[in-house]
C-alpha cells in the first residue's frame, strides 16, 4: 500500500536537476556544509537547523518517520559539472501525513543558498506533488509558512497554491532572535481538481 510506513520510507524520486532520497544519518556531513552556505539558520522567521543542531534535527526527523507522521528527504544535486554534484544540498519533507483523509503537507524545506533559483526547488516540488496526487491519490496538499517569510510565500504562490487562511498566534517562535514573538502561519494548498493545471504550470516553468 502506498501509504504504508515501509512504502513511504522507500520512496525515491529522481529528476534531471535533483533527486529526493530518504533521509539518512550518513548524509549529516553534506547537510551540515549545505546549511552553512548562506547561514540559513540566522533568519528569525525560519526554523532551519544550525550546523550544531543538525545531528539532533536529523534524528528528530527520523524518529517522527518511525512514528509514521513524517517522511523526510535529502535533496541530492544531480546537475553535472558542479562542485555539489551527488551531494545532499538541502532537505524537504512530507509531514502531517493523514492517510485516512489522503492529505499531507510539504514543508520543512531548505536549500543551500548557492542552489536557490537554480530550478532545483521547482523540480523537487513537481516530483513531490506528482507523487502525492498521482501515486498517493491525495485530495489536497498543504504548504505552511511564516507570515513574514515573504520569499517562502512568493515561492509557494508560484507553485499555483492558494491561500486558505492565516492561523493567527499559531505558535511561539523559539528562534534566538525572535524574542518569543508569536507566529502567524499562512496556510496554502493545492487540491486534487487543481493539480492538472498546476502540473502544466510547473512543467512549463521547469522547461524555460
Amino acid at each position: 500500500m502506498p501509504w504504508s510506513t515501509s512504502a513511504m520510507r522507500s520512496t525515491t524520486l529522481i529528476g534531471q536537476h535533483a533527486a529526493l532520497v530518504p533521509l539518512e544519518l550518513d548524509q549529516l556531513d553534506d547537510l551540515t556544509l549545505a546549511v552553512q552556505d548562506g547561514e540559513l539558520w540566522k533568519h528569525w522567521y525560519t526554523s532551519v537547523p544550525s550546523p550544531e543542531q543538525m545531528p539532533s534535527d536529523l534524528q528528530k526527523r527520523l524518529d517522527l518517520q518511525d512514528a509514521g507522521s513524517l517522511q523526510p528527504f535529502a535533496v541530492i544535486d544531480m546537475r553535472k559539472n558542479v562542485p555539489t554534484h551527488g551531494k545532499a544540498i538541502g532537505m524537504t519533507t512530507y509531514m502531517h501525513i493523514d492517510a485516512p483523509n489522503r492529505r499531507l503537507e510539504i514543508g520543512a524545506t531548505w536549500y543551500a543558498k548557492s542552489v536557490q533559483r537554480s530550478g532545483i526547488n521547482t523540480e523537487c516540488k513537481l516530483m513531490l506533488l506528482t507523487h502525492a496526487f498521482e501515486e498517493l491519490n491525495c485530495i489536497a496538499v498543504e504548504f505552511r509558512t511564516h507570515w513574514f517569510n515573504q520569499q517562502s510565500r512568493a515561492a509557494i504562490e508560484r507553485l499555483g497554491a492558494k491561500l486558505d487562511g492565516v492561523l493567527r498566534n499559531h505558535s511561539i517562535n523559539l528562534h534566538p532572535d525572535a524574542g518569543g514573538a508569536l507566529r502567524d502561519t499562512c496556510v496554502y494548498s493545492i487540491i486534487a481538481s487543481e493539480w492538472p493545471s498546476a502540473k502544466t504550470h510547473l512543467t512549463y516553468r521547469l522547461a524555460r
